[in-house]
């Protein structure tokens, strides 16, 4: 059986092709510096809007008491004593603190007390333990806890407004145990940017806490510019992975003191630093 014949379809001209990818080309590349325009308009950036953006990766509690491998250990391991160089650093944790009785033990030579973290939070024991502390006698500091997800000007804002270099017996210190998100050269950036401003309202560098892993993973090789307070809660503290100046180890987060319920960070100090390192210089205590 014949089929009937199919009529034939007409080919396009190679040359239709080619118009169709040349508009298709110019409106891209219209497109483009239109984008291009409005970038150096308003000065924001266009492109990282079209970056896929980084996955959110889990944050691990930090564990001070374990060192990543391999460590190189630039000072020689140092074995933890009971010696009268001591201190504390206490929070809302701890609820009603008894700064008379903890007076008494002379060991405690100096205490921490946490005044801010992130944008907004303000330690509801702040002031009690500010003041109790220094009607004891006890020279005394604070700490704001970084947030690297939160904005670095509302967490300085948040620090300069509760926080009055003047009453200060000792240089602050920033608690950084966080990563955040993104990349680490931001986070970095953040970091620095929160130090320096907390510098220029106390003027001097202030110390940073931070654990063993903490340091040789997000740390390392980039503030060693700053003296450190580090955690390791053992028997023995083996040093960072860089030889940068450590003044005070916290070697427990289960420590007892008399006038204080429940337990307490207990550190003690390396090498030859005493209280003496960590007093603020009259001259240098800023304005409020």
């Amino acid at each position: 059986m014949l089929l009937p014949a199919l009529p034939l379809r007409k080919r396009r001209p190679a040359t239709t092709h080619f118009m169709q990818f040349r508009t298709k080309l110019l409106s891209a590349l219209l497109c483009m510096a239109t984008l291009a325009h409005a970038d150096k308009k308003d000065g924001t950036p266009i492109s990282p809007l079209y970056l896929l953006p980084e996955p959110e990766q889990p944050l691990s509690i930090p564990q001070p008491d374990r060192p990543l491998q391999p460590v190189a250990e630039l000072r020689p391991i140092v074995i933890h004593t009971d010696v009268p160089q001591q201190g504390i650093d206490v929070s809302h944790y701890q609820g009603r603190i008894n700064w008379e009785i903890v007076a008494h033990n002379k060991d405690i030579r100096f205490v921490y007390v946490k005044a801010t973290e992130g944008s907004g939070y303000v330690d509801d024991y702040y002031l009690r333990n500010l003041y109790g502390a220094k009607q004891a006698g006890i020279p005394v500091g604070v700490y704001h806890f970084y947030r690297p997800t939160a904005s670095v000007l509302t967490q300085l804002e948040n620090f300069r407004d509760n926080v009055d270099p003047r009453q200060q017996d000792l240089i602050p210190i920033v608690d950084v145990e966080k990563r955040g998100r993104g990349s680490l050269a931001h986070f970095q950036r953040g970091l620095r940017a929160f130090l320096e401003g907390v510098e220029r309202m106390f003027g001097v560098k202030p110390i940073i806490y931070t654990g063993v892993n903490f340091y040789a993973k997000y740390l390392r090789g980039k503030f060693t510019q700053y003296r450190f307070m580090v955690a390791r809660y053992a028997e023995e503290f083996p040093g960072l992975c860089e030889d940068v100046p450590i003044l005070i180890w916290q070697y427990s987060c289960t420590g007892e003191v008399d006038g204080i319920e429940g337990d307490v960070d207990r550190s003690v100090f390396l090498d030859r630093y005493s209280v003496a390192d960590i007093m603020l210089p009259p001259l240098k205590k800023g304005k409020k």
